[in-house]
C-alpha cells in the first residue's frame, strides 16, 4: 500500500490536490507519444514492404496500407483529444 500512497502523492502535488501536469500538457503528451510510437512502427514495417515489394510477392496497394496503418494511432488520439 505503501507504494501506492507514493504514487498518488507524486501524481498528486501542489496546492488542493492540483495534478501535477496539467490537462493540456497531458495531452500533448499524449499525442507525442502516440506519434513518436506510430514513427517507429513504420520504420519497420516501411523496411518490409520494399523488402516485399522487391521480390514481388506483395502488391504496391498492400505494401502502402500495411505502411500507413500504424498513423491511424495517432489519428484516435487526436479525436480523444478534440472529444
Amino acid at each position: 500500500m505503501t507504494a501506492l500512497n507514493n504514487v498518488t502523492d507524486i501524481a498528486l502535488q501542489g496546492e488542493g490536490n492540483a495534478p501535477a501536469i496539467p490537462a493540456d500538457s497531458g495531452a500533448a503528451l499524449g499525442i507525442g507519444l502516440a506519434a513518436i510510437g506510430a514513427g517507429y512502427a513504420e520504420r519497420g514495417i516501411g523496411a518490409a514492404a520494399v523488402g516485399a515489394l522487391a521480390e514481388d510477392s506483395i502488391s504496391t496497394g498492400i505494401g502502402i496500407v500495411l505502411t500507413v496503418l500504424p498513423e491511424t494511432l495517432v489519428i484516435f488520439a487526436l479525436v480523444a483529444l478534440f472529444v
